[in-house]
């Protein structure tokens, strides 16, 4: 049983410097999130001329929601949806992942969605709306899994109060407040 709280944030939603933004395209990683540790992710290249505030934040877990513009063939895109783009909500880590003693800062989004194909490739938009918890180093993979897991959980139950929901999605169920609308704009290309 964890002693982290498993809430992130007050209940009015995201406090400063959140929400921070974040979008590129969804590139290949070391490949060990769906074999070794179950848990699959979409990376996106740390850039600090693209996304200035990411050099100035904590290595660290983070949490919000994410867009891809995935194509009308993909099994996972919305048929007849408002906007070009799905929204899912998200757990991301940013640092070096000292359990693999990466020696390069990388940004990994693991989407809180089980996905029938892969989308590498596609353009994702982030929105992060908080942060749980610093990186850590872990004595074995199992430890890591546990928190992993544990992180994913807090994020769920973080985003499901009513202003860390993104408005204007009352067909699907919520009546959230939180200003989602960069991530579903059409792009500017």
């Amino acid at each position: 049983m964890s002693t982290r709280p498993p809430l992130i944030g007050p209940p009015t939603g995201p406090e400063p410097p959140y929400p921070l933004l974040m979008e590129g395209t969804v590139i290949s990683g070391f490949g060990r999130g769906s074999k070794e540790l179950g848990i699959p992710t979409a990376n996106l290249p740390v850039d600090a001329s693209l996304t200035p505030w990411i050099a100035s934040i904590p290595s660290g877990v983070y949490f919000g929601w994410a867009s891809l513009l995935l194509p009308a063939a993909h099994p996972d895109a919305a048929p007849f949806a408002p906007s070009p783009y799905s929204l899912f909500p998200m757990v991301m880590s940013i640092g070096y992942n000292p359990f693999y003693k990466n020696t390069v800062r990388s940004a990994e989004v693991h989407i809180l969605h089980k996905f029938a194909a892969d989308f590498y490739g596609v353009p994702m938009r982030l929105l992060l709306a908080g942060f749980i918890r610093e990186e850590l180093d872990y004595a074995g993979l199992e430890a890591l899994i546990a928190d992993i897991n544990f992180d994913c959980d807090v994020a769920r139950a973080s985003l499901a109060r009513p202003a860390w929901q993104p408005k204007g999605l009352g067909d699907q169920g919520n009546d959230g407040t939180l200003d989602c609308s960069w991530l579903i704009r059409p792009s500017e290309e």
